[in-house]
């Protein structure tokens, strides 16, 4: 790669827990990527405003509050209206294994739940990147 992987990591909704999404911020830029944290309740028009301004390869949503069926779509949507086709939509959370599959079938990349191993994240956005993208 000539640069590295641009990953925004976003915190949607009231749901002001952010520890995670600092955790793995963190994790993604010890893994050379260059990260965008975008700190807590975003709407997803913010959320696809940034990624187009920061010029990403990829958005990660952290979500806890259960409102993953709702926030997903509309980022997904948003970025497909803005021509985002080649921009990852990758998130964790507290999220079911029948919602992970139904978010899926939309469009949404790989979610993982809490205790994954930042290395198999990292791997997988590196991964997906190197895939999709022109690199």
């Amino acid at each position: 790669m000539n640069r590295p992987v641009r990953v925004l990591i976003a915190k949607v909704g009231l749901d002001g827990h952010d520890r995670g999404a600092k955790v793995i911020a963190t994790a993604l830029r010890d893994a050379g990527m260059e990260v965008i944290y975008t700190g807590l309740r975003q709407t997803p028009e913010m959320v696809v405003t940034a990624a187009l301004q920061e010029d990403v390869d990829a958005i990660g949503i952290s979500i806890l509050s259960g409102a993953h069926m709702t926030v997903f779509p509309k980022v997904i949507t948003l970025m497909k209206k803005k021509g985002m086709n080649d921009v990852l939509l990758t998130g964790g959370g507290i999220i079911p294994e029948d919602d992970m599959n139904a978010l899926h079938e939309m469009g949404v990349g790989k979610l993982f739940a809490p205790g994954t191993p930042t290395s198999e994240i990292s791997g997988y956005i590196i991964g997906w990147v190197k895939e999709h993208r022109d690199f």
